[in-house]
């Protein structure tokens, strides 16, 4: 692959960048990519102006120096940066600021945040056809844009400051804030700047920083958004204080797909504080003064049911389903070298459940519809789709329909759907005064748009000293793309996220077949994006099989793996140096201590992650260490770096040990953190975060952590006691201590985590 923006990162000239060049200069290649698919052909964030700017920066106050949709400087001199993304605790407004800051010239702590209003237009991300956070997409979209947008804005106001004191630019300099003239000993702030520079033309060229003289990308900064998190100011969606408003909390049939029939409402309403009792075709919700009054009323109703052809599905039956079509199903091939090879051949089956996203605020929307205009306060990863959905909804035209979006207390893709948007305009239209609409936990884990369950057919053809010439994967699952961004399905019908990380691998493996069977759920059991994506599924799989196959070799899995990775040098380097941070061959381990390592290329990035556990005699797994290495390119903040890796692993092993959503007669059984678990702090390992350094673009970040993590943790099971799992979460019953098990341990080896029968 061509080395992208190297003209950009040594300080050479910068002209206006087109989409493809945009793409190159960030480094990307990805499968998991929507472009143009959700959003308009234009969708692109972009440093220079574009034809909405004008109307957006009028919106937003109209500062004398709007030079384009990220940036408003008053004649204060207040920096504000208008966010293509959103925050919801990733850390990406600091991630930004600090892009903008290192080139327009000005601290951190001179820039305020605010997010930036609908539009696919002026706040599309390339990389995913419109106004979207999500698919750790946030530093790669902007890393260049970002920055070309700070030198421009500074490269403006240098000529304004330049012009009225008659000198060259060029023997200008800028430093938070103030243009000097070190000859003439003169200064001006920005501020007093912003009405001549909001006057004159784009620069065609502008100068970026070398990255040797970076001021701020590259170190530990504080985040920008946590002292208001800190002091409660922050205001959340569920946060949002309407005058007028009432609160609602919701029952949806308990089934997928079933109906609403009948509520006798008596009891709720004479609840005290019940103001309403509203109605959908498969869901009701209570209206009252406040949610305590809602929660009694809505438990008070006499809801009568539907239950739909899924009231007695299970999830046996699905999964009984799902491996027949991995078996027999007919598949689309993301990848075919050729015939199979002759040769010794491995094969196993892997199952993969269904997860929620459960994220710390449950969901909730405020709304208030007129006859004219419908307004929406919430935390949204897409607010240009929840603005069209709405619309199509109340009958308005988009331009009518005004959202306010918020921070997001947690997404992990639960909040790139827009069902319960649309679920609180549908009550909201019933209304006259505003309504802010609350799921409650149970709600939100048990109508969660879950991510899918996944039934898979891994196989490999292994020489005489095991080395793999061949490979298949076959994997089936319903397919989030058909349904999120039907256009972007490849060809034949090929949904790019159920195969990435697996048809295109680190490995030196010669040929392989990787395919797809699209097996979509029963109607009304909607899955969606889940953090991590397609990665999480395919590297469970396909790190334990690798496993498997140096198991079979009789080799050591590290040395198995660098064998394998002699053409992969970024993914070899951070195996070599996860292996080196966790003393991998060094002092022998414990009984039922083993390690396991997990290696990938998910988001643009390169990541090796090295789990230390022990399983006790009941079958209990202790997690005692997880050490990473991470090849990320250009580290922008070294502090959310390591941050957002610690929180994706965590996060990984918690669906890994304790999560995984069943179903009896037709609904989720599991209801809130009591049985749908997560790390808790006694729980969870230390986490260290050790990094190459070098200067590649920028990549992903807020998944990779978790797509890392469960395979290193299953591979970690396996040398500790022998037993290979082959779906999660983790079954206790398998790791008791027993003749069978310790008889597949080898002795002594295991706990280095090389494991001979």
């Amino acid at each position: 692959m061509k080395k992208p923006a190297d003209h950009a990162q040594h300080g050479s000239e910068i002209v206006d960048l087109g989409r493809r060049h945009a793409l190159q200069a960030s480094g990307l290649a990805i499968a998991f990519l929507w472009l143009g698919t959700t959003g308009t052909a234009s969708a692109m964030i972009n440093a220079r102006r574009q034809p909405g700017d004008a109307a957006a920066a009028q919106a937003d106050g109209n500062p004398p120096f709007a030079p384009n949709a990220f940036i408003r400087i008053d004649t204060t001199g207040k920096v504000r940066l208008v966010m293509p993304t959103v925050e919801m605790g990733q850390g990406i407004y600091t991630g930004c600021c600090m892009l903008l800051a290192e080139e327009l010239g000005v601290g951190l702590d001179q820039i305020t945040v605010e997010h930036s209003p609908p539009s696919d237009e002026l706040y599309g991300i390339p990389l995913l056809g419109g106004q979207i956070t999500g698919g750790s997409t946030s530093t790669r979209a902007t890393w260049q844009v970002l920055r070309e947008a700070g030198a421009v804005a500074r490269s403006m106001l240098v000529s304004a400051a330049a012009s009225q004191w008659h000198v060259d630019p060029s023997t200008c300099t800028v430093d938070r804030g103030v243009v000097h003239h070190a000859a003439s000993g003169r200064s001006l702030g920005f501020g007093a700047l912003s009405v001549a520079a909001g006057k004159l033309p784009m620069p065609d060229k502008v100068l970026l920083t070398d990255p040797k003289d970076f001021k701020l990308i590259g170190k530990p900064m504080r985040r920008v958004d946590s002292p208001d998190k800190i002091k409660g100011a922050t205001q959340f969606g569920i946060d949002v204080q309407v005058p007028g408003m009432k609160i609602a909390t919701v029952m949806a049939c308990p089934t997928f797909g079933g109906k609403l029939v009948a509520v006798d409402d008596k009891a709720a309403r004479a609840v005290p504080g019940v103001v309403d009792v509203l109605r959908l075709d498969n869901a009701v919700a209570v209206v009252g003064d406040h949610f305590w009054a809602a929660k009694q009323g809505l438990h008070a109703l006499n809801v009568t049911w539907d239950r739909g052809e899924n009231a007695h599905l299970t999830t046996q039956q699905l999964r009984d389903t799902l491996a027949d079509a991995a078996r027999n199903g007919k598949s689309v091939a993301a990848r075919n070298d050729g015939d199979r090879p002759q040769g010794t051949l491995v094969q196993s089956e892997y199952q993969s459940p269904m997860f929620a996203h459960a994220t710390m605020e449950p969901m909730n929307a405020t709304v208030h519809v007129t006859a004219d205009q419908c307004e929406i306060w919430v935390g949204t990863q897409v607010p240009a789709r929840a603005v069209d959905e709405s619309a199509k909804i109340t009958g308005l035209s988009p331009d009518k329909v005004i959202l306010h979006n918020q921070y997001l207390g947690g997404g992990f893709g639960r909040r790139l759907e827009t069902d319960w948007v649309e679920q609180a305009v549908a009550f909201a239209k019933q209304v006259s005064y505003p309504v802010k609409v609350v799921w409650t936990r149970e709600e939100d884990i048990r109508h969660d748009r879950m991510r899918p369950m996944y039934h898979d057919v891994v196989s490999a053809v292994v020489d005489a000293d095991g080395k793999p010439v061949w490979y298949g994967y076959r994997t089936s699952g319903s397919s989030v793309l058909a349904r999120f961004a039907p256009a972007a399905m490849g060809k034949d019908g090929m949904d790019s996220d159920a195969v990435e990380c697996v048809a295109e691998i680190p490995y030196d493996i010669p040929k392989g077949k990787v395919e797809w069977i699209r097996h979509d759920m029963p109607t009304g059991l909607v899955t969606g994006w889940w953090r991590g994506v397609g990665p999480t599924h395919n590297l469970f799989v396909f790190e334990s099989f690798i496993d498997e196959l140096a198991h079979h070799a009789g080799k050591d899995p590290l040395e198995y793996r660098r064998a394998l990775l002699q053409k992969s040098p970024r993914a070899l380097g951070v195996l070599n140096l996860a292996a080196e941070k966790i003393g991998w061959g060094g002092q022998p381990l414990p009984a039922r201590v083993g390690r396991g390592i997990a290696l990938g290329e998910p988001f643009g990035s390169h990541v090796c992650a090295i789990v230390e556990a022990e399983v006790t005699p009941q079958g209990e797994v202790r997690l005692r260490r997880a050490v990473v290495g991470l090849d990320v390119g250009v580290a922008v903040n070294t502090s959310s770096i390591e941050a957002q890796v610690q929180g994706g692993i965590i996060f990984g092993l918690s669906a890994a040990m304790y999560s995984g959503l069943t179903i009896k007669d037709g609904a989720i059984e599991q209801s809130n953190f009591n049985d749908y678990r997560v790390l808790r702090i006694n729980e969870s390992p230390v986490v260290e975060v050790h990094r190459v350094v070098n200067a590649e673009p920028p990549g992903g970040l807020g998944e990779v952590g978790t797509a890392i993590a469960a395979p290193a943790l299953a591979n970690a099971i396996f040398a500790a006691t022998g037993v290979r799992l082959y779906k999660l979460p983790v079954d206790r019953d398998l790791l008791v201590q027993s003749p069978d098990a310790l008889k597949s341990a080898a002795s002594g080896t295991a706990n280095q985590g090389r494991n001979v029968a």
